[in-house]
């Protein structure tokens, strides 16, 4: 009988997952991918479905036809639930059923989810920006916004309509605030007989005192700067108290104020998904503010070497929740690995290398951060067009990706504006399915 060769469960398909699964692809390992949807999804784009750039194939390929050619790895569509170190399975869950896999070591890059700061009742009334059916939803409501404008009569009711709030100034929101911004005075004008999609209000909204605060002072000045030219109203030191359906509560040094509109788009904060406070009960784990597991040096549980925890699911030395930190240390991860199961001395620690930050803030204009460099404008935007076509995954995504931007950059057009009532109404039956999962 032939021995059982090493069993990896890896939990999640972001860069964390899935880079660490590729790098076992010649590891005497059997891999076992656990997923919540079929698709690998690059999340920094995500703001361009949602205005009508790219398309969701473009952003999420299929996992299994990225990993087709890696004969080692089975792959799972679940939700992990549980983890068990006892038993050393883990529980998921999946439309109609659920099951357990064993494992002998485990990699938990779960991601993380939308941080509401305690009031997930906002949630309702502002997306995030975390899936596709956040991105959908969004795509709906924005697009949707413009026709319902060109149909009402109310001055106070358009008005309404032609007011755009993202809450969160990280690249997230002001990517957002600065798509919104170009759709409304570059793409739509001339489209509409009734209204002036110029008119539109884009207000970008954080609690902090500058916008990108992590890029440093000088490029953050930059992108303030062409976030006004662009006709984006920036709001600093300014706090959310309340989100309903046709406006949004705020506090400012002056006091409480409301902003009327009926698109609101949350792009400030994260949170580690309930896995990760399931896994620190089950392990003895400590956690951070955010819920993410407080790791040893080599990405390891404390008290359980066997047990990985990478990406955004990580505590560890103050890390950003970025991309490029959950594809290197799912790299280390399955490094240790290979290395334990060849015998070598493992325990290494883990090492960020800081490729630098980048945010697009409008077309030819973007700001970016690489270690002691700082581009701005449009060698900022060329840098992180480059950089963002080698991280999408598949060369057809690349090619139709370059055909979309050339269309919306270069001409005045956007090829992906499609949305339904079924993405803009569909949010309360999503969230009614996740309650119901067990």
């Amino acid at each position: 009988m032939a021995e059982q060769r090493h069993r990896v469960v890896v939990v999640g398909a972001g860069f964390g997952g899935l880079f660490a699964t590729k790098a076992l692809r010649n590891a005497p390992v059997d891999v076992t991918l656990i997923n919540g949807t079929t698709y690998h999804l690059f999340q920094p784009l995500l703001y361009q479905m949602a205005t009508g750039i790219l398309s969701e194939g473009e952003i999420a390929p299929p996992i299994r036809e990225i990993l087709k050619r890696q004969e080692n790895v089975r792959v799972l569509l679940g939700t992990v639930t549980e983890v068990d170190p006892e038993q050393r399975t883990v529980t998921a869950v999946a439309p109609g059923t659920s099951y357990t896999v064993e494992y002998d070591s485990l990699i938990v890059a779960a991601g993380a989810s939308q941080s509401y700061f305690g009031n997930n009742q906002f949630a309702e009334h502002a997306p995030g920006m975390k899936s596709i059916d956040d991105a959908l939803e969004l795509r709906g409501r924005i697009f949707g916004a413009f026709e319902l404008a060109e149909l009402a009569t109310d001055p106070a009711t358009i008005e309404r309509l032609l007011t755009f709030v993202v809450v969160g100034a990280g690249p997230t929101g002001v990517e957002m605030a600065g798509q919104i911004a170009e759709l409304a005075h570059r793409h739509l004008p001339g489209q509409y007989d009734r209204i002036d999609p110029r008119k539109a209000r884009i207000i970008l909204i954080d609690a902090l005192p500058t916008v990108l605060s992590t890029f440093g002072d000088r490029l953050s000045t930059t992108a303030l700067r062409q976030l006004h030219l662009l006709g984006v109203e920036v709001e600093l030191e300014t706090k959310v108290v309340d989100v309903d359906e046709t406006g949004i509560e705020v506090e400012t040094r002056d006091g409480l104020r409301r902003i009327e509109s009926l698109t609101k788009i949350w792009a400030a904060g994260v949170a580690a998904p309930a896995l990760s406070r399931q896994l620190a009960e089950a392990t003895g784990a400590k956690t951070d503010r955010a819920g993410r597991l407080q790791v040893n040096p080599d990405c390891t549980v404390p008290g359980h070497p066997e047990i990985f925890a990478v990406g955004d699911m990580m505590a560890l030395d103050n890390l950003p929740g970025v991309a490029q930190v959950a594809i290197q240390s799912g790299k280390h991860a399955a490094g240790q690995i290979k290395r334990r199961l060849a015998g070598e001395e493992a325990g290494q620690p883990f090492k960020y290398f800081d490729k630098g930050s980048l945010a697009t803030i409008a077309r030819f204009h973007a700001v970016a951060s690489v270690g002691r460099f700082h581009f701005a404008g449009l060698a900022g935007w060329l840098l992180w067009l480059v950089v963002h076509l080698l991280y999408l995954v598949g060369f057809k995504n690349r090619v139709t990706a370059v055909m979309h931007w050339f269309v919306s950059f270069i001409g005045r057009g956007r090829s992906e504006r499609v949305a339904t009532f079924q993405q803009v109404f569909a949010r309360r039956a999503l969230q009614q399915y996740r309650d119901h999962l067990p």
